[in-house]
């Protein structure tokens, strides 16, 4: 067995190998990935992976699930087409997101950062231009302005090269901000030779992507910084332009009126793509429908120069919305769109974070999905093998690298005083895990118990000398009075029932030496019956952590609320508040119909009425869509489905009870 560091230095190297064959030889890209892949299906590599403390991040889990949505939707409807054999072919490209996973462990256990992945680039870079130099070297004389690209596409390669050097350039802020000016210039120079490169190509949508790109580069500048870096992409831009003889020449066609015949052929195709999808808005005309309707309309002769046509659009529309619409219709539409846009929503919250490397990782996260948006405009990218490896790779090692990153960056100690308040009431099975976990973040640590019949009060004196037993008031009354015993700056409210993660804790006294808000929610992680979930209610992020001056608890019997003074500035956390909700199934039905009754006297309370049962039959049908579709709570698997149908369960009891309160409690006489 090879030993645990020389193995993550190998499947390392691996991966800055495969960004540097990507544009040299395809199958050194494929071979890395499959390599990287392979490798995590050994089973101490998992274990290590484990061990170390790695635990599924949830942004991981997103990005995992934007890879195999399109996959699943394409299978399915292959399964509908008969299992035909020709459209088993086009699933070679999507087929290959399916080994996200297993290369995101094998890259995350390699200890791929910020500067292995920098170096994948600059070799990329160079792979290009030892392309285009080839290119050059062995292109026939002809009168024609010169293309480069020999055994790879030339958009295929313009594109890629065009996306290395937006990612180098991120890279020499990167280095600028470790104020390393040996290594910004060395990106700025490799950023350079491809970006000539991807000129070289003259491939024409590389012209829409690159302002693209620099918009996503000056959104980790300031202002003054930000202008400067625009002015210089637009007279790049009109550089490119002006070196890009396959655009002058199609803006000369238009001038004559004239277009030419790639032009007009995607302009055709797209309109047969955009029928197809028009008349089966739902299904669309399945995987072979969009083929057979061009066939037809060349038979028909209703196209010009049909050769052309059918050599280069008869399979796909050179667009992939419209390709995915056309054949998967609604649901081929919403794969495409969530397999670009979760990408872009997991990375883009850290473009501007103060870790260096962190924004360098996040910049590639979001430029990734970004020119793939653009360069799929005229282009099928994800029916094309290169182009999907190539992003299978980018998104898997952005992805490891980012939370590897994430985790460096907390290295920092809070500067400020932190008190932690817990209520409790027979909680003994929970309240020394909690508090042991409180120890790391608090230097004073409060807890009101409400008479427990068991040890809960003992125990919680082991760790802290602040325990007071008192009345039941309601939740709201209770924490207020634990804050109102509060001497720190800042303050943790933690119910028994929830661990402070090391992570979080870590985050948390990071954040806390130079607060940049003036409260913080954390995400929860909600475990029960052996899993952690992720999504759906268990998604939430409650405000748990704020400056103490000025706050108050409502008074609410249930749910209760936080209320910060106006103004006051909340952010949320990345780690992870551990939430145990309840023991057992029994457990579980106890508590919520508990939450239940007290939530219907609560909107009693505050004179809310319910005139017919069908409201909270609606009400429990919409929490279950609302927390196992919409918040995703399906990806949490069976223990997902059951905490949905509990909500559902709640929200229905809760309305049911309010809808009683109007009612004779007996019947009439």
């Amino acid at each position: 067995m090879i030993p645990s560091a020389r193995g993550q230095q190998l499947l390392a190297g691996l991966a800055v190998a495969g960004f540097a064959g990507s544009l040299v030889y395809s199958s050194l890209l494929t071979s890395a990935v499959v390599l990287l892949a392979a490798a995590a299906c050994v089973p101490a590599l998992r274990q290590q992976l484990r061990a170390s403390g790695w635990d599924r991040p949830r942004e991981l889990r997103l990005l995992h699930f934007a890879c195999w949505f399109p996959v699943l939707v394409y299978g399915l409807f292959w399964i509908d087409s008969g299992f035909d054999y020709r459209a088993l072919k086009e699933l070679d490209g999507p087929g290959r997101l399916l080994l996200f996973w297993p290369l995101l462990l094998a890259l995350s256990w390699s200890g791929l950062d910020a500067r292995r992945l920098f170096a994948g680039f600059a070799l990329m870079a160079l792979g290009a231009v030892l392309h285009s130099g080839a290119s050059l070297y062995f292109a026939p004389p002809t009168a024609e302005p010169l293309r480069t690209g020999l055994w790879i596409n030339p958009i295929t390669l313009g594109n890629l090269a065009l996306l290395a050097a937006a990612v180098l350039l991120s890279a020499a802020l990167l280095w600028h901000r470790l104020q390393q000016p040996g290594r910004v210039w060395l990106a700025l120079g490799l950023a350079g030779l491809a970006l000539a490169a991807a000129l070289l190509t003259q491939t024409r949508n590389n012209l829409l992507a690159l302002p693209l790109l620099l918009v996503v580069l000056s959104l980790q500048l300031s202002g003054r910084q930000r202008a400067l870096v625009l002015l210089a992409g637009a007279a790049l831009l009109l550089l490119t332009v002006a070196g890009n003889h396959r655009f002058l020449g199609t803006l000369t066609g238009l001038q004559a009126g004239e277009l030419d015949m790639p032009v007009a052929s995607r302009l055709a195709v797209w309109q047969i793509a955009w029928e197809q999808f028009s008349n089966h808005p739902w299904t669309g005309s399945g995987l072979n429908g969009y083929q057979a309707a061009v066939q037809a309309a060349v038979a028909a002769g209703e196209l010009a120069r049909p050769d052309f046509i059918l050599n280069c659009c008869a399979s796909h529309a050179h667009n992939d919305l419209l390709q995915s619409l056309a054949t998967r219709g609604l649901a081929g539409g919403l794969s495409w769109l969530l397999l670009l846009a979760v990408p872009v929503a997991v990375f883009a919250r850290h473009l501007r974070a103060a870790a260096p490397a962190v924004a360098f990782v996040a910049s590639v996260g979001v430029m990734l999905p970004v020119g793939y948006a653009v360069f799929g405009l005229t282009e099928a990218v994800f029916s094309r093998s290169l182009f999907v490896t190539f992003f299978l790779l980018t998104l898997a090692a952005a992805g490891a690298a980012l939370v590897l990153e994430l985790n460096r960056a907390c290295s920092r100690r809070r500067a400020v005083s932190v008190s932690a308040i817990v209520i409790t009431r027979d909680e003994e099975e929970h309240i020394g895990d909690c508090l042991a976990s409180v120890a790391a973040v608090a230097d004073e640590i409060i807890v009101l118990d409400s008479g427990s019949t068991d040890a809960t009060a003992d125990i919680a004196r082991r760790y802290t000398d602040k325990v007071e037993v008192t009345d039941w008031p309601g939740f709201g009354v209770q924490k207020q009075r634990a804050l109102e015993r509060a001497t720190g700056d800042w303050v943790l409210s933690i119910d028994a029932d929830e661990r402070v993660s090391p992570g979080l804790a870590a985050e948390i006294n990071h954040v806390l030496a130079d607060p940049a808000a003036d409260a913080y929610c954390l995400p929860w992680a909600v475990t029960i019956y052996g899993s952690r979930l992720d999504f759906g209610r268990s998604g939430r992020a409650p405000l748990r952590l704020f400056r103490r001056a000025g706050v108050r608890f409502s008074d609410a019997l249930v749910h209760e609320k936080i209320l910060l003074p106006e103004g006051r500035r909340v952010q949320t956390l990345r780690g992870r508040l551990v939430h145990y909700t309840h023991r057992d199934f029994g457990h579980a039905l106890q508590k919520g119909a508990q939450y239940a009754w007290l939530g219907a006297g609560e909107k009693h309370r505050q004179g809310k009425r319910v005139r017919s049962l069908l409201y909270p039959t609606l009400r429990g049908l919409l929490t279950f869509v609302h927390v196992y579709v919409l918040r995703l709570g399906f990806l949490d698997g069976q223990v997902g489905f059951l905490s949905a149908a509990l909500y559902s369960q709640v929200s229905f009891n809760k309305y049911a009870g309010l809808w009683t309160r109007d009612r004779p409690r007996y019947g009439a006489d």
